[in-house]
Parts: structure tokens; sequence; C-alpha cells
């Protein structure tokens, strides 16, 4: 499997923990007051995270992506569902592999 595959996926993972940790696990311990929630989620979508940012390191050693292009999808990962534009702008990487050097 490439590292741009595992990537997207990685992306994609993150990008749902992060849409249940604001929008469920958030709601359920200020409205509800189940603290337990944001703890599970919270740590669930932190080991997500770094494996995103490791991937997306990986996934820049293989891929033509430039610094530039890294940054910007590290802060569309900070964005409620900016990584799945992420995933869209990454289509297009996926036909351009790095030659064997």
């Amino acid at each position: 499997m490439s590292e741009l595959i595992k990537f997207k996926l990685i992306n994609k993972i993150e990008g749902i923990s992060f849409l249940i940790l604001v929008f469920i696990a958030m709601p359920l311990k200020y409205l509800f007051g189940y603290p337990m929630a944001t703890k599970i989620a919270g740590m669930i979508h932190g080991l997500l995270f770094v494996l995103f940012v490791y991937q997306l390191a990986k996934a820049k050693q293989e891929v033509p992506l430039d610094a530039k292009e890294a940054v910007f999808f590290f802060v569309l990962s900070l964005i409620p569902f900016g990584s799945f534009y992420t995933d869209k702008l990454c289509k297009s990487k996926e036909l351009q592999p790095l030659t064997a050097q």
C-alpha cells in the first residue's frame, strides 16, 4: 500500500474522530455533564492525530508535495470537515508518484 493511500485513510479516520469529539463528546460533557466522553474521544483523537502527522511526513517523502502543501494539509486537519477537503486535494496527487532516485 502506498504512503499516499495510507495518508488518505488515516486522514479520513482522524477527521471523523475530530467530528465525533467536537459534535458528540463535547456536547455530552458540557450540556449533559458526562466528562468521560471527552476523555475517551479525546485520547483516541489524539493518537489518530499523531498518526496523521507521521503519515503526512511519510507521504511527503513519496509524493511530490512541497512544504506549502504539507502545511496546508496540516492546517486543514485543525478545522472541522477540513480533512475531507484534504482528501479531495489528494486525488490529483495519486497519479504523480515520485520516481525512484
